[in-house]
């Protein structure tokens, strides 16, 4: 009772639906792309992934031979050592990639972890931990941003951790953990701050994925267990796993995405 013909009303007729729009893809062919912590790990995977997708890869790292192989081996990509906690190092990268001309994404993946317990854990050491996975994170941010506001514009990628929105523990990662925390408080904050200036930031937060880091622990007994045992989907991810969620950060299909952070953990964070 009460129904109303879907015919009735001032919206009916043959041009009353919604207008045919053209389907975006996550093609990145005329993009720039700068990726951080290129050398091995999720970096190394990141640059090969937005290779394929199009974009001219700038990839950045300290280690400068596995940098140069990278280069060889994956198409229209760059190697620039850098030291991403380095101003003067940041300066030349930018200098480099000399943004402002394609649209940009930055990928801010360098990072590292202290596993050490709190009670144990100098305030030298926490403060390095914060050093390279957040304020690296901003510096190299803000260093883009300046050169992005008012240009093309584009997307800031950061790479926080589910530890970023749980605890580790029994993990003894309190300066990872508090790094990570704040990456996802920065990414919230500069994607409100530049959202309309055309500048996108959104983070990704990774569950367990093989990587320089998490090798060892991954790959023995006690580890595999502890994955298997706390993971809804009972595995650690793999690496193409997280194409999905990068290709779409740096995609326009994300364009009215800014200030997110999205978990690929297997459900972890879910619990």
């Amino acid at each position: 009772m009460g129904a109303t013909s879907p015919q009735a009303g001032p919206q009916a007729g043959p041009q009353a639906g919604p207008q045919a729009v053209p389907p975006r893809t996550f093609d990145l062919t005329g993009m720039t792309a700068v990726v951080t912590g290129a050398s091995s790990g999720l970096g190394l995977h990141f640059a090969q992934v937005l290779s394929s997708a199009g974009a001219t890869v700038f990839a950045a790292a300290r280690r400068a031979d596995l940098l140069a192989r990278l280069a060889r081996e994956v198409p229209n990509t760059t190697a620039v050592p850098c030291d991403v906690t380095s101003s003067a190092d940041i300066a030349r990268l930018i200098e480099t990639v000399q943004p402002g001309g394609a649209p940009l994404v930055l990928v801010n993946n360098a990072g590292g972890a202290t596993s050490r317990p709190a009670l144990e854990l100098t305030t030298a050491s926490f403060e390095e931990s914060l050093s390279v996975n957040l304020t690296a994170t901003f510096a190299l941010s803000a260093a883009f941003a300046r050169s992005m506001v008012g240009g093309a514009g584009g997307s800031i990628i950061n790479v926080a951790s589910m530890y970023g929105l749980v605890a580790a523990s029994p993990i003894p990662h309190a300066a990872y953990a508090a790094a990570k925390a704040g990456v996802v408080g920065l990414t919230r904050q500069l994607g409100c701050e530049w959202a309309r200036d055309g500048v996108r930031v959104n983070a990704i937060a990774p569950g367990w994925f093989e990587s320089d880091l998490t090798r060892e622990f991954l790959r023995s007994d006690d580890g595999a267990q502890y994955v298997r045992r706390n993971a809804p989907i009972g595995r650690p991810g793999r690496l193409d796993e997280l194409d999905g969620v990068l290709l779409l950060l740096a995609s326009d299909l994300s364009s009215y995405i800014t200030g997110q952070t999205i978990a690929v953990d297997g459900g972890w964070t879910a619990r």
